[in-house]
């Protein structure tokens, strides 16, 4: 048996951009992303904390150092740039790994600067 816990979590995204015509997905600085844990095409839960709209899709990389939260295809018309993000995925663990897991967390300023970390990355 495994449980299904948080693995990686960015909180307080603003969106920096929004594309309707691109295929999908939702763009994030990957130095960002990989402070949490988060692998480029992960499957994501987004919550859109200005709106309430929650969606999956999956992650892709932006360009190092740019702070990018880009919302892209579909995903494009659940939010608009300045809105605040929270950005999960979940790992599958066992139950004596569930009992040391703890999410890597970052809590980001309107500038997608890192404000606050916390938790264990696990890949």
């Amino acid at each position: 048996m495994t449980i299904c816990l948080l693995k990686s979590k960015i909180h307080r995204a603003a969106v920096t951009g929004a594309s309707v015509d691109y295929e999908g997905s939702l763009t994030v600085d990957p130095d960002l992303a990989e402070r949490v844990g988060l692998r480029a095409y992960e499957k994501i839960l987004v919550g859109n904390l200005e709106n309430g709209e929650r969606f999956e899709t999956y992650c892709i990389y932006g360009d190092a150092g740019s702070g990018a939260i880009e919302l892209n295809g579909a995903t494009a018309h659940l939010g608009k740039i300045g809105d605040r993000l929270t950005i999960m995925s979940y790992g599958h663990y066992s139950p004596v790994e569930a009992d040391e897991a703890k999410p890597a967390v970052i809590l980001l300023d309107e500038k997608n600067a890192i404000v606050r970390e916390s938790g264990t990355v696990h890949c």
